[in-house]
């Protein structure tokens, strides 16, 4: 089946929904948990909110955009696809293996519980035992209680948008990764929302899309029964609220045992749907006011309702959902490079992969810049930076137009006073405002930009402007004393309709790490006006320290993805500490887009299995390492979804407590050059399911290591 005409759009819509609900119901959630720990009643949501139909953050005392385990899984998990290029034929083996490969263990994505409180921590630790998927989900291993829980149906949404206007195809993929945690009925609830959801492409009908999810699922099962149950109340009952209250009565809480059974919650979503009258801003306040799971049923039910009304029916007849949000999105997991992103890069990303399985060619907007705007109202994270005086005022809007490029382009519209000048910028790591919103996830992460990179942005005034402007790029990085510092790129001036490229290599930090990138505008007279981004993107790998010479403050040790035994503790000034009780440790740092570099790092260790460098680290069980090992050898290995292949061998007679240098190059396909500093040089080529782009790690195995002089050099530095 071919894709609709508007495929990229509607993806993003349906991003936008999951995330708008996620980011209204998350508030919810907390403090429900707080009081009780099943989330807030209905009765207490109304009593102390009313009817849930704008945010609720603020009056709850609780942060807006923040990491959450819904978003999180539902666009990292089906990376299963393009890891393994496996289309359309993935399988529950390859999905599992996604987990085992993304998620740090009791940090990120999943709710860390244990062994039979949280379904999917008891699978990822079956998983981790070596029971691979679909029997790690089975209840025939975890038992009904734990395998019909909600997370099925949770991280749904991804498998559906790949498979636009296929439901079959969406109900397929959704059983195969649901199958990874859970059985039974909570499979059954993530088909039938998978392929309501791809249907929602071409079909707006409410009762069709029900009609299309319940044809393939079985007939005798639970959650037809309850979806039955809900249709037949529509037609006899006009107020959700009774409708509801019957919910409550039938399929409620106390009918379950164990936490967060997904029946009565795939009954909020359904009620949601019939009752929402196809407004996507009825059903999200109906989903949340009805209590129980609000944050990943609203997160569903608004992924849902986007696709169908797309973002028309988003940004019209309700609250300003977008404004506050910003596409601004958290993806903590082992690949730090991808977790400070944007509702609008993800949405391109979710896109190729359907392209991909549609065998159509993939979209790359502005020759595939980084920030390029191509979606109406989309900001991809930038705003204006909050400053205590307020005679300099900017604002960001998406505009159609002032692009060379392509359809939009982001205006910053100023008003400066002589001599002042106004910032609007987007994170590139994590900000103050970040961490300040962390709660029960931290936000782990590495930069997305580093020193030495060259940056390119392409700005344009307006011709009504009454006053050339003075613009620079800028970035600001935690500094020694944990501060934001900032530098500024040599400045261009903008006359009224004018064009022009600004070019700057990102300014050395001395390995401390650039939190976020924006556009400074400065007038010598006072000014109003409007200047036009039209794409703004680095593509180069960097020539940098990746810690600081002589590090001080608390902040700098937070661009390391810390997979190892003994987190954060482990921090050892001056050097970057690793210790592992069992089995391999990483500490990540760096991006998917590095292709051609070397990494080096000087290294002590008074206990190790192994250790050395790592190079194209594609999370915790894929990418090259140069291991020094205990048996007296060093080796050039290749691990890949927990097997390891040696490329090349020697024999080496290191001492432990003594220092080396270890260096990996890597180039081209996957050619490799491992040289150890006064000893041998190693060289191999893969030739079978290579690695062509990744981070770097420094690795330690059972032990304890200390590294020191972390650099990254390009290709072209050396």
């Amino acid at each position: 089946m071919a894709l609709p005409a508007n495929y990229e759009e509607r993806v993003y819509a349906g991003v936008l929904g999951k995330m708008i609900g996620v980011y209204l119901g998350r508030p919810l959630e907390i403090v429900g948990d707080r009081s009780g720990g099943k989330g807030w009643t209905y009765e207490e949501i109304v009593q102390t909110l009313g009817d849930v139909c704008h945010y609720v953050h603020e009056e709850l005392g609780l942060a807006l955009v923040a990491a959450d385990d819904d978003i999180t899984g539902t666009l990292t998990f089906l990376r299963a696809i393009s890891d393994n290029e496996a289309g359309a034929s993935v399988t529950p083996q390859q999905i599992g293996d996604t987990w085992l490969n993304y998620l740090i263990e009791g940090h990120t994505v999943l709710w860390w519980t244990g062994m039979g409180i949280s379904t999917e921590h008891t699978a990822y630790l079956r998983l981790a035992s070596g029971i691979p998927a679909p029997q790690s989900g089975s209840a025939r291993i975890n038992g009904s209680i734990a395998a019909q829980q909600i997370g099925g149906q949770i991280f749904v949404d991804g498998w559906a948008m790949v498979a636009a206007g296929d439901p079959e195809l969406a109900a397929s993929l959704a059983q195969r990764a649901a199958s990874v945690s859970h059985d039974g009925e909570a499979v059954f609830a993530a088909q039938v929302l998978a392929a309501m959801e791809a249907q929602a492409f071409v079909e707006p009908n409410i009762d069709a899309l029900l009609d299309v999810g319940l044809r393939l699922i079985p007939a005798t099962c639970e959650v037809r029964r309850l979806i039955d149950d809900l249709r037949d109340w529509r037609e006899t009952t006009p107020d959700w609220r009774i409708a509801r209250q019957r919910l409550a009565r039938e399929y409620g809480y106390d009918r379950f045992r164990g936490n967060c059974p997904v029946i009565p919650n795939h009954g909020v979503i359904i009620l949601g749907l019939l009752y929402g009258e196809g407004s996507f801003h009825k059903t999200l306040s109906i989903v949340n006011t009805c209590g129980w799971d609000t944050d990943c049923n609203s997160g569903n039910a608004g992924c849902l309702m986007g696709i169908r009304n797309g973002l028309e029916g988003i940004d019209h007849g309700g609250p300003d959902w977008r404004g506050p949000v910003a596409d601004r999105l958290y993806l903590p997991t082992a690949d730090g490079g991808g977790a400070i992103t944007d509702a609008a890069r993800e949405s391109y990303r979710i896109a190729g992969i359907g392209r991909a399985l549609a065998g159509e060619p993939v979209a790359r907007p502005k020759d595939g810049a980084r920030f390029h705007f191509e979606f109406p109202g989309a900001v991809q994270g930038f705003l204006p930076e909050e400053v205590p005086e307020k005679q300099n005022v900017v604002a960001v809007r998406n505009v159609e137009g002032h692009s060379r490029w392509g359809r939009f382009s982001l205006a910053v519209d100023y008003h400066l006073v002589a001599g002042g000048c106004a910032h609007v910028a987007t994170p590139t790591f994590v900000t103050p405002e970040a961490r300040a919103a962390e709660s029960y996830y931290e936000l782990v992460a590495s930069p997305t930009l580093y020193s030495g990179e060259p940056i390119r942005a392409e700005l344009s005034a307006d011709p009504a402007n009454p006053a050339p402007v003075t613009c620079r790029m800028y970035t600001r990085t935690y500094n020694r004393q944990d501060e934001l510092e900032r530098q500024r790129s040599a400045a261009v001036i903008l006359r009224p309709g004018e064009a022009q490229v600004l070019q700057w290599t990102a300014p050395d930090t001395e390995g401390y790490p650039i939190t976020e990138i924006g556009i400074e505008l400065e007038s010598v007279v006072r000014s109003d006006g409007t200047v036009y981004l039209d794409r703004l993107s680095w593509e180069d790998v960097p020539t940098a320290r990746l810690c600081p010479e002589t590090p001080e403050g608390t902040l700098w040790p937070r661009a390391w993805v810390d997979a190892t035994d003994h987190p954060r503790e482990a921090w050892w000034p001056p050097v970057l500490r690793l210790v592992q009780n069992r089995g391999i440790g990483l500490m990540i740092q760096g991006t998917r887009d590095w292709m051609d570099y070397s990494f080096s790092a000087r290294l002590c260790s008074p206990l190790t299995r192994s250790t050395g460098v790592a190079v194209r680290v594609n999370g915790l069980r894929r990418y090259y390492a140069l291991l020094l090992c205990a048996d007296q050898t060093v080796r050039l290995v290749k691990r890949m979804d927990g097997e390891q292949r040696i490329l090349a061998s020697t024999e080496l007679a290191w001492e432990s407590g003594e220092t080396y240098t270890l260096e990996l190059e890597v180039h081209g396909t996957a050619d490799l050059i491992g040289r150890v500093g006064g000893g041998p040089t190693l060289t191999a080529v893969d030739h079978d399911r290579r690695l062509g782009a990744g981070a770097v790690a420094v690795v330690c195995e059972e032990g304890t290591v200390d590294a020191t002089e972390i650099l990254i050099r390009s290709a072209a530095e050396r």
